[in-house]
């Protein structure tokens, strides 16, 4: 069940000014784990999956694997395909990134593959080459997704098969998630280093293919350094303002504002336990309030929407993440994903609370725009 209107106080002019901005408007969410989250799933699905996983696996993390798999084989042809559907649109999202694994080389091939199929078998969702496939998407009552990353380990130092994946559709690379890799530091090393000479090279051939180049989980120095090499914008898909919620996964004003002079965008995320002190109280509210601090340090050209929450999964597939996979990749123990969720942003069926949201703040009407979705818009048509 979707969850009621945020009340923001607005009149009914207002509400209604709203809903047309929201349907009129390219809406892109470039870290988009929807369109179903964990709240649309619903309890016959967590018992079901646990089960199942269960009887295909000993280990807790081993049946998150399991359970993960099957959501992801049941969004495409399953019995979630038409959930799937049906909450994309609800959304009134435009487009939204499909991610590849990129942990390792085999990874990459497998996530490729679960990727295709999700194109393969919507015939309303298109797969983005270029800015004006999103525009198209738009104009036809189609959805878009794009083909970005979190991670380069699986690369390794192969540049020919960053072409490859290039020529498969990949379009937004993040540098590094929280750890060192071969190319720099991510968010929660504490010696905070920037790009290695091969990193170097490798926001190059960013630049040289037409890929966005993603700071999203990097350090403050990989971010300073990526904004210093790039000659194309640099982007941060999925973070926040420190100055608001101290955070490891926060940016700084100074990676804020670097981020900015290359002409680049901050996708601010849905993340409770990374924008408010108390997860558990966390509203819309605060979400909004990381939009107006980026907005007014570094001009509303320069944020954007990148979720990141809620996650294609379960509330125990939550739990056990928390407990027993989030502190392999980097986390500190106790900390990221859970069952929490950012009060008018439960469902990616909500999201029309942050229009709602950014018409009560008195954004205009081409701010608005901006923020949905024209930034990232015109950070595409420079790069790719």
């Amino acid at each position: 069940m979707i969850e009621a209107l945020y009340p923001f106080g607005l009149s009914d002019i207002q509400e209604a000014h709203a809903k047309r901005l929201h349907d009129d408007s390219v809406i892109i969410d470039l870290l988009f784990q929807g369109p179903i989250g964990t709240y649309s799933l619903g309890e016959d699905i967590e018992s079901q999956t646990l089960e199942l996983a269960r009887q295909a696996d000993e280990s807790v993390t081993g049946q998150i694997e399991y359970a993960s798999s099957l959501i992801q084989k049941w969004f495409t042809g399953g019995k979630l395909d038409k959930l799937y559907k049906e909450c994309w649109y609800e959304s009134g999202l435009t487009a939204g990134n499909r991610q590849l694994s990129v942990s390792s080389r085999d990874e990459l091939y497998s996530s490729a593959i679960s990727v295709q199929r999700e194109f393969d078998t919507k015939p309303w969702l298109i797969k983005v080459q270029t800015a004006s496939d999103i525009e198209s998407a738009k104009a036809h009552d189609l959805k878009a997704g794009i083909i970005t990353c979190q991670e380069t380990l699986g690369f390794g130092k192969d540049l020919t098969l960053l072409e490859t994946f290039h020529g498969f559709g990949l379009r937004v690379v993040q540098l590094s998630y929280n750890n060192h890799n071969l190319i720099g530091a991510g968010c929660m090393e504490e010696n905070d280093a920037g790009l290695s000479r091969f990193g170097i090279k490798f926001v190059e051939k960013l630049n040289h293919l037409g890929i966005v180049v993603d700071t999203g989980h990097c350090g403050k120095q990989t971010t300073l350094d990526a904004c210093r090499v790039s000659s194309k914008p640099v982007i941060a898909s999925h973070t926040a303002a420190e100055a608001v919620h101290f955070h490891s996964r926060a940016k700084s004003d100074e990676e804020i504002l670097a981020i900015a002079r290359t002409g680049g965008v901050i996708g601010v995320f849905a993340m409770p336990w990374f924008i408010a002190p108390d997860p558990e109280n966390t509203t819309v509210e605060h979400y909004l309030d990381h939009i107006d601090y980026i907005a007014r340090l570094a001009g509303v050209d320069h944020v954007g929407i990148g979720t990141d929450w809620p996650m294609p999964q379960t509330k125990w597939m939550a739990i056990a993440f928390k407990d027993k996979v989030a502190p392999k990749i980097g986390f500190k123990p106790g900390d990221g994903p859970s069952t929490e969720f950012v009060k008018g942003m439960k469902d990616y069926r909500s999201m029309l609370n942050v229009t709602r949201g950014l018409v009560a703040r008195g954004y205009s009407d081409e701010d608005v725009s901006k923020v949905l979705g024209g930034n990232w818009m015109r950070v595409f048509r420079e790069v790719w």
